[in-house]
């Protein structure tokens, strides 16, 4: 049998979490609809966002480190990863409105589309409670799998633990964008972030599929390192990939004053002229393609590597508590290829 890509098998399982995504989705819509139109105007928004095709990298860690415990895929597993996407997408309505971003996968952000419709204020306030909404159902959805109750409890407290950290380390990332934070600083806020969604993904994989006590260490570890190596990788994308690339104009971060770890070791060993140029976009309605290359120029000469080496520990380290696991070969070897995805792919950024 030939191997499959870590993108086929991706594309593969990520269709049939979509597939049922679909089914629940519009079946939480309807119910909404009963209830006023309004509501389920909203909730027709929140399932356009939900099923933009996307690598739904999250719900296929859960499903893949499941399969590598137990052999094979089942509707329990499929209906636990149905709540992980819908938790996912809790915390990108949040992230969405915070940030002030218009797009996300191609489409308008959730507080945009329903700005559009109702004004401002409403779409902001409604995806305030949408976010919240999310995370109802997610915990809804894992509840409603078929497993143990001991496990079930499991999983909804590594859930609800996930959504206070994130919570928690969006704060400091917004009170980095006044102020510079240090390298440790950087990492505590990134601890809770991408580490910590990684960590419940393939936690919450391990547990419902039966993974030795050992393992769950283990892992809890690698997908840390994962974390962030991927949140080191997709802040450079961020500054130096082209809009056609990306998918939305560049620099966002830098235009939100943001201090990703690439920003923070240039800050870091910058002179005063060049922070200030690196630093005079935050803010901004615009940021020209002069200023732009003037900052890749200058996080080149600073920060970039560093953050290129730290990003590439992190995906080594991984690789190697993952090798240490139980997890079937096949498993481990999707983990592995991503990985090793995101390590190169840090040399397409210059």
């Amino acid at each position: 049998m030939v191997r499959m890509s870590w993108e086929q098998v991706l594309d593969l399982y990520g269709g049939m979490i979509e597939e049922r995504l679909k089914g629940y989705l519009a079946e939480a819509t309807a119910a909404a609809t009963l209830y006023h139109p309004l509501v389920g105007e909203v909730y027709r928004s929140l399932s356009d966002l939900v099923l933009r095709r996307g690598k739904r990298l999250a719900s296929c860690s859960t499903l893949l480190t499941y399969k590598g415990y137990r052999g094979g895929v089942d509707e329990g597993i499929l209906m636990a990863c149905m709540g992980m996407e819908i938790y996912r997408h809790s915390i990108l309505v949040h992230d969405d409105l915070v940030d002030g971003d218009a797009l996300r996968r191609g489409g308008s952000t959730l507080h945009v589309a329903l700005s559009k419709e109702h004004g401002e204020q409403f779409g902001e306030a409604a995806s305030v409670f949408s976010g919240d909404m999310l995370y109802a159902l997610a915990l809804q959805t894992i509840l409603d799998a078929d497993f143990s109750g001991e496990k079930l409890l499991a999983v909804t407290r590594l859930f609800a633990e996930g959504y206070r950290a994130v919570n928690e380390s969006q704060m400091l990332d917004l009170a980095f964008e006044e102020r510079e934070p240090c390298v440790e600083e950087w990492y505590a806020m990134a601890s809770r972030r991408a580490a910590s969604l990684f960590k419940i993904a393939i936690l919450s994989g391990a547990t419902l599929g039966d993974a030795p006590r050992e393992d769950l260490s283990i892992l809890g570890e690698a997908a840390a390192n994962i974390g962030y190596s991927f949140d080191i990788q997709d802040d450079i994308i961020d500054m130096f990939a082209s809009e056609e690339q990306y998918g939305r104009p560049p620099g966002g971060d830098l235009l939100r004053g943001k201090k990703p770890l690439h920003i923070v070791y240039t800050l870091r060993d910058a002179g005063a002229e060049q922070r200030k140029l690196l630093l005079k976009s935050a803010g901004r309605g615009g940021l020209t393609p002069q200023d732009l290359e003037a900052a890749r120029e200058i996080v080149r000469r600073r920060g970039l590597q560093p953050a290129k080496e730290k990003s590439r520990e992190h995906a080594e380290r991984a690789k190697s508590l993952i090798a240490q696991t139980r997890m079937s070969e096949e498993t481990k070897g999707f983990f592995a290829s991503f990985i090793v995805y995101v390590e190169q792919s840090l040399d397409w950024y210059r």
